[in-house]
């Protein structure tokens, strides 16, 4: 298993791009959801459509925690394509999840916990404060790893990916959960 590069991926432009976006991605979603910014009101249809986007971030990320398992399955079994590609479509889910999540809050803003949740207030915290955390430091680990597994640094990719598949899982089933927890708060 080879640790040098494969001559069409040069580090000196793809490393500082995956550093620029692991910082940029995260300011941007926390600027945008910030209330304060003063978006203009949004359209009350697109509003109502935004409100049932939880739903649909729920089911990307059991899609993404799906892709993540299968991927670890066929890699166990030596079924490196299949890998290759279970993975590449759990970042690319979580990439259409992104957008999605950017989408309600900007639309609907944040639903705090309220009387009717599934669960007690410090269970839905813990569970939503870790998922917030590691969720930020999903972007450049799970970029580093598709790209050191894209550029043939199998070795590379294998001791990050270690790290990288239980934050990742955890972050998408956490994902899962938090609308589970909140789903009587959303109003619908």
């Amino acid at each position: 298993m080879s640790s040098t590069a494969s001559p069409k991926y040069n580090d000196r432009i793809y490393v500082p791009v995956i550093w620029v976006l692991s910082i940029v991605i995260p300011l941007v979603v926390g600027i945008l959801m910030n209330p304060r910014l003063g978006l203009p009101a949004l359209p009350e249809d697109f509003v109502a459509f935004a409100r049932r986007l939880p739903y649909l971030n729920a089911t990307l990320n059991s899609i993404v925690s799906i892709l993540l398992v299968l991927g670890l399955v066929f890699i166990k079994q030596g079924k490196r394509v299949a890998h290759q590609r279970a993975m590449l479509s759990a970042f690319g889910v979580s990439a259409v999840f992104l957008v999605s999540y950017v989408t309600y809050h900007i639309a609907v803003g944040h639903v705090p916990y309220c009387e009717a949740n599934l669960v007690p207030q410090w269970l839905y915290y813990t569970v939503l404060i870790t998922h917030i955390v590691l969720s930020v430091t999903i972007v450049p680990l799970a970029s580093f790893s598709i790209y050191r597994a894209l550029s043939e640094r199998y070795d590379r990719h294998r001791r990050l990916a270690k790290i990288t598949f239980p934050l990742w899982l955890y972050v998408a089933v956490t994902g899962v959960l938090v609308v589970l927890f909140n789903s009587p708060c959303y109003g619908l």
